[in-house]
């Protein structure tokens, strides 16, 4: 293929030319799924698709070819390294940033992260592999997160078999040689071109077989049963946050470790509370008469009510602090302020005797002295308007 033949590799991958490595990846994991040879058998054109990406981002892929593309285009010469392309499936798996993206996409084609086996499979050569990691969901009240609380949870779990201690086998048996992949755990596969290694089914990577099965657990190490877990929610804890328990995911393959368990937390809201980090705020409603005359008032809080004096003349808005009445400092000492912040609540449905009270009030106050915030609003108003 000539220089003129060449699309621009920007364009093959539909990518600006200030694209970082995330936003190039992004573009060439698109491409390579669709035009896959896999996906597309006995389709040439599709196949040319496929190896014109994976050029394309070979080269972008790398800061000093893409610096040299930058500079001289498709007509930079041999000193550059832009040779033939050739698709070596070693280069996949120990190339950087090719190994890197391609166990993303080939998950994605042949159905699993396990489909090279070895790297991206998690698979040892004796086929040990850790566990699969749990999430739990845990809703727990607003003054549980705040005071911590101990929870106990059922969760359903693969856990080792005990008869065959995980291996899968029936004690005193023993494993065999797999005869499909001759050990490797892997199949060579080659389409046109390409060239593939993929976990074995008949092993599932291990290059072992078994030829007497547990009859506990039927060959697979595992059983399923109902795990009943205490979990120690500490003082403080927020939303999103998550606990982990070590162990308690799914047992291992082959005798390998154990996943973890994951609980993420979700604290419902409150009646009267909200949480701004370690603070505690609640808005109290009180009376027009409370607010211009002063009164001490009951106040919730998380551990308690408590005495709240209200000077007279308090403003809507005004905001009172009680020191350390907030939530734990999770991991430190000490706790949050509660904020207090009232409103001022205008009477309604007055009688005829109420109306007649606060109208010989009105005209007993003077609007610069009791009023002085209106007062100051009908003064600016009338340096911008004229009166």
């Amino acid at each position: 293929m000539t220089s003129k033949k060449k699309r621009d590799y920007y364009e093959v991958l539909g990518v600006a030319r200030d694209s970082g490595e995330a936003e190039l990846k992004k573009a060439f994991r698109q491409l390579a799924v669709k035009f896959h040879p896999d996906k597309n058998p006995g389709n040439a054109e599709a196949e040319e698709k496929f190896k014109e990406a994976a050029e394309a981002y070979e080269v972008l892929s790398d800061p000093e070819k893409r610096k040299l593309y930058d500079q001289y285009g498709h007509d930079m010469g041999a000193s550059a390294g832009f040779g033939g392309f050739d698709f070596d499936f070693d280069k996949f798996t120990h190339g950087g940033s090719f190994s890197d993206i391609f166990g993303d996409i080939f998950g994605d084609i042949f159905g699993g992260g396990g489909g090279f086996g070895g790297r991206f499979g998690g698979w040892s050569n004796n086929g040990v592999r850790k566990g699969t990691d749990y999430r739990y969901d845990m809703e727990i009240s607003f003054e549980e997160a705040a005071k911590g609380v101990e929870k106990f949870i059922d969760i359903p779990v693969k856990q080792k078999c005990e008869i065959c201690k995980g291996s899968g086998a029936k004690p005193g048996s023993k494993e065999s040689t797999c005869q499909r992949c001759n050990g490797t755990g892997q199949q060579h596969i080659q389409q046109g071109f390409f060239a593939i290694r993929r976990t074995c089914p008949e092993c599932g990577g291990t290059g072992r077989v078994i030829s007497e099965p547990c009859p506990e657990c039927k060959g697979s190490g595992h059983k399923q049963v109902n795990r009943k877990l205490k979990v120690n929610i500490p003082a403080g804890i927020d939303s999103g946050q998550r606990l982990k328990l070590t162990g308690e995911g799914e047992a291992g393959t082959k005798g390998g470790p154990s996943g973890d368990l994951y609980v993420v937390i979700y604290v419902s809201k409150h009646e009267f509370f909200e949480r701004h980090e370690d603070e505690v705020i609640i808005e109290v409603p009180l009376a027009f008469c409370q607010a211009a005359l002063g009164a001490k008032i009951e106040v919730p809080t998380l551990d308690g009510k408590v005495s709240l004096k209200i000077p007279a003349g308090t403003q809507p808005g005004t905001i009172f602090k009680l020191k350390g009445k907030g939530f734990p400092h999770l991991g430190g000492i000490g706790r949050g302020d509660q904020l207090v912040s009232v409103t001022v609540e205008v009477p309604t449905n007055l009688n005829k005797d109420q109306r007649e009270i606060l109208e010989k009030f009105d005209n007993t106050c003077p609007m610069g002295k009791t009023y002085p915030r209106q007062n100051s609003f009908i003064e600016k108003m009338k340096s911008m308007f004229g009166s």
